[in-house]
């Protein structure tokens, strides 16, 4: 998108009619803000600056408002005309977005041309009520073996993906898109690195999961309010789909850098840097995103959060910390197993799904239970098996664990075309504990 679009075309963009249109002045410009007169201006209003283009209100300070523009600072000038609408952002949805790479404004980026046939939807709107959800009660396949037998994932279920940098979340990620049981996958890359966006979509994703996804992308370099624009819009278009009594999978990559995004915009209108640096907004910015997501009375979102952990400390991240405590569960993948070339590296001990024991039946919860204990038991005594300390026979638990551990990591790895029918991946773990 141009960092300098006329009034009209923003409005197009937007799909709405301004409601009236107000006009003020650039006073000043401090690091990322433009500091302008307008008067009436709201929070979250997109206005055009001359020179820059659309911005955002973002906050006001003695009698002004704060904006901070979606594209670059240059061409500013001290007394430059800001035009205001009143309007408030919607977003632009429709089944014809199903295949395409749409950008934070919902323009086709793909060179495929122009989105036809699109219809506006309000950009913000409140999650479902409490008590109009439906409950989560089927299972979702994802023909990942490892996710499918020992952290069964349910219709609506919200999970947070944690792991450091480099360990596979994208390529898990786009195993589920290609393999799940749901109707549509929406893909939301907000703050990725531009290199790795061709890659996803082409390698990762591939022409078969493209098909049946809708992917939004708004790379690192550009506007941190461009970048949460990015990430509602993702939200918005999952809910058109839901509202259709679909089977939706959200997959959102990643929540870290949203919220680095957020922590931009506080530290720069005055909020006080907190938790590690993190401003409130940044914490609040969060269930109003993800409480969006899960059961509707009809239709689903079922939504997959990565979480950047700094330091591949999962217990010591604010923001992973912040996700577990909203989310019904949380996959957490290792270096260390990564590191035995063990893909996918989750890390099933430091994993749970808190819907499993509702969307699975009691067999195969007893199996997966079985399972988990053969792994927790060799974790404890890994050690002293390795170094020939531990004596055949003086625990038949132990004896257990070691006589069939090759065997479950063996079940636990797919590569990464791989897939698995759900019934096959819950059978097989029965084989693990003969």
């Amino acid at each position: 998108m141009s960092d300098s679009l006329g009034l009209d075309s923003l409005a197009s963009r937007w799909n709405a009619t301004p409601a009236f249109v107000r006009s003020g002045r650039v006073v000043a410009v401090n690091g990322t803000l433009i500091t302008a007169e307008l008067p009436a201006a709201r929070i979250g209003e997109v206005t055009e600056v001359d020179g820059v283009g659309p911005a955002e209100t973002v906050g006001f300070k003695d009698g002004r408002v704060l904006l901070m523009p979606f594209g670059s600072l240059e061409g500013v000038r001290h007394g430059a005309a800001v035009r205001g609408t009143g309007s408030q952002p919607t977003a632009r949805v429709g089944n014809a977005l199903c295949g395409r790479v749409i950008d934070g404004w919902g323009e086709p980026i793909d060179g495929k041309g122009p989105i036809a046939g699109l219809s506006k939807r309000p950009l913000h709107l409140p999650p479902p009520d409490a008590m109009a959800r439906s409950l989560v009660r089927k299972p979702l396949a994802t023909g990942v073996r490892v996710l499918d037998g020992l952290l069964t994932l349910g219709l609506g279920q919200r999970v947070g993906l944690m792991a450091g940098s480099g360990v596979g979340k994208s390529t898990l990620l786009g195993m589920i898109a290609r393999r799940s049981a749901a109707d549509v996958n929406v893909i939301a890359l907000i703050g990725e690195r531009g290199r790795e966006v061709r890659e996803f979509i082409e390698d990762v994703l591939g022409p078969a999961g493209l098909r049946r996804s809708v992917v939004v992308v708004v790379t690192s370099d550009k506007s941190p309010v461009l970048q949460l624009r990015g990430a509602f819009l993702a939200m918005a278009v999952a809910e058109h789909f839901r509202d259709q009594a679909k089977e939706v999978m959200l997959m959102f990559d990643s929540v870290t850098r949203l919220t680095m995004a957020q922590r931009q915009i506080g530290l720069a209108v005055g909020e006080p840097p907190t938790t590690r640096g993190y401003t409130p907004s940044c914490f609040a910015l969060l269930p109003r995103l993800l409480e969006r997501a899960g059961p509707a009375a009809h239709g689903s979102i079922t939504a997959l959060y990565t979480v950047l952990v700094d330091g591949d400390d999962v217990e010591a991240d604010p923001v992973g910390d912040a996700v577990r405590g909203l989310v019904d569960g949380h996959i957490v993948l290792s270096r260390k197993i990564a590191a035995q070339a063990r893909f996918p590296a989750v890390d099933v001990l430091s994993s749970v799904s808190r819907v499993m024991d509702v969307v699975t039946t009691s067999e195969h919860c007893a199996s997966a239970r079985k399972v988990r204990a053969l792994l927790n038991t060799w974790a404890q005594n890994e050690e002293l098996v390795r170094l020939g300390a531990y004596k055949a026979g003086a625990s038949a638990q132990v004896d257990a664990a070691v006589a069939r551990i090759d065997r479950i990591h063996a079940w636990l790895g797919q590569g990464i075309y791989e897939s698995f029918p759900f019934v096959e991946s819950v059978s097989s773990m029965d084989s693990l504990l003969r």
